[in-house]
């Protein structure tokens, strides 16, 4: 856990978008959040996401951890899975950094979850990745089910590519009251959460399509889903190819 606080200002105060745009376009990073509800730098960071999530071109997600939860406050939105996803980074980089709040950008670059310009920095150096974000994802939602369509490898750095659909189901904002522990006393506010990760697939450079019913990720609470195609695997974690953030109200 990181005790730094870093000043950051993002843009104008109010301009932070509780409702998400279905289906973003042409998204430029996937930023991924490791926080906890049991860490003090955390509010920062949590607070810059919901201000990333007014930028088009961006899909914020929330990852609580459960490492923290021995200090005196179980985190209420943690999943054992995000440790892991959060590990398997660190051990793909070969750094094993492992702390919060730390943000991952399109599967490959790290950066402190509260310092705008480390992620931006972060952000330009994923990008000279040929296969970053290189494959538009088609996400529809009607008649009950969500559909994802995965078009045929287009580029070179795409052919011969593998990876795994995922899509995770995503509540917008969640606002937790802490009663104990280094945050104790605050409410503190979590954008584009992640409760739950489906896996829809494989790809491999073929187009592909695949369809889930609605009722199989809309749950109390979810009110959006992030679709991520990877590369490598979950254990395993390489560069984000595609992405899409789409709200189901």
């Amino acid at each position: 856990m990181t005790r730094s606080r870093v000043l950051f200002s993002l843009i104008a105060t109010g301009l932070i978008f509780l409702a998400l745009p279905s289906a973003k376009a042409n998204p430029r990073a996937v930023i991924e959040l490791f926080t906890s509800q049991g860490c003090s730098s955390c509010p920062a960071a949590d607070q810059l996401l919901a201000e990333l999530q007014a930028d088009p071109s961006v899909i914020p997600l929330s990852l609580p951890i459960d490492y923290w939860d021995y200090l005196g406050w179980r985190d209420t939105l943690a999943l054992p899975g995000h440790t892991k996803r959060q590990k398997a980074y660190s051990h793909v980089r070969g750094d094993r950094e492992i702390y919060t709040p730390q943000v991952v950008v399109n599967g490959i670059a790290q950066a402190i979850g509260s310092d705008q310009a480390g992620i931006e920095n972060a952000v330009a150096q994923s990008r000279n990745y040929p296969s970053t974000l290189s494959v538009p994802l088609e996400v529809n939602v009607a008649d009950g089910h969500v559909s994802v369509r995965l078009p045929p490898a287009r580029q070179r750095a795409e052919a011969g590519a593998a990876g795994e659909v995922w899509l995770c189901a995503l509540s917008a904002s969640v606002s937790v009251g802490v009663a104990r522990g280094e945050n104790r006393g605050r409410t503190l506010t979590y954008t584009n959460v992640v409760r739950r990760w489906v896996k829809l697939g494989s790809w491999n450079g073929k187009s592909e399509n695949f369809t889930i019913p609605i009722d199989a990720i809309k749950f109390d609470g979810v009110d959006a889903f992030a679709v991520i195609l990877q590369s490598g695997s979950f254990e395993k974690p390489g560069a984000i190819m595609g992405a899409s953030l789409t709200s189901l109200n």
